[in-house]
């Protein structure tokens, strides 16, 4: 079984890493061959040319990171809450990597523009941070992240396990908060 780690957040330091390396220690010792994808340290090229929507080909990187979409089983995405979207970095990706003929299609005479999704994914965990409260994040924001993920993005690409945590409040929490979120991380993977 192969696991892809994608994580978004421009500081090693941050928490969103701390994360990313709990997920590849239990997915390791649970057996799961790892690929790893940190989108700054890699410096993954956010913009989507025009010529990659009209021609099928694709720079060395973006066909390296498809070729990994395709031998993943499950996918982790990790990255902060910025503006109730993920960054701009890992919205590139997912401008070019999850695209047309890679991560859904259209089929000739169908229902509308209804989308096929062609992801073969088992599962996505979505782990992210942010500095606002789930209730505001809900009630006043309506909890966009969610509505992204798991509507917009992997529905749409044909992945309806998707299981999204959100850890929060990153700002003022305590190193026994972090540790313990970082427990419930390894949880869900164990238990899923």
């Amino acid at each position: 079984m192969k696991a892809q780690i994608i994580v978004c957040h421009p500081n090693t330091g941050s928490f969103n890493h701390a994360i990313a390396s709990r997920v590849e220690k239990v997915l390791s010792s649970n057996g799961y061959q790892i690929i790893f994808h940190d989108l700054y340290k890699e410096n993954f090229n956010p913009v989507l040319p025009y010529e990659e929507i009209i021609d099928k080909s694709f720079d060395p990187m973006v066909e390296e990171y498809i070729r990994d979409l395709n031998e993943s089983d499950i996918l982790i995405i990790i990255h902060p809450n910025w503006w109730g979207k993920p960054p701009a970095l890992l919205c590139g990706w997912i401008d070019r990597i999850l695209r047309l003929q890679v991560a859904y299609t259209f089929p000739k005479g169908g229902e509308g523009g209804k989308p096929v999704g062609l992801l073969q994914l088992k599962r996505v965990y979505i782990f992210n941070t942010a500095n606002t409260s789930i209730e505001r994040e809900r009630e006043v924001f309506g909890d966009p992240l969610n509505l992204i993920w798991k509507n917009c993005v992997f529905d749409f690409c044909g992945v309806p396990d998707v299981v999204r945590m959100v850890f929060t409040v990153v700002v003022d929490s305590t190193l026994e908060q972090r540790n313990a979120w970082l427990d419930e991380v390894e949880q869900i993977l164990i238990k899923s």
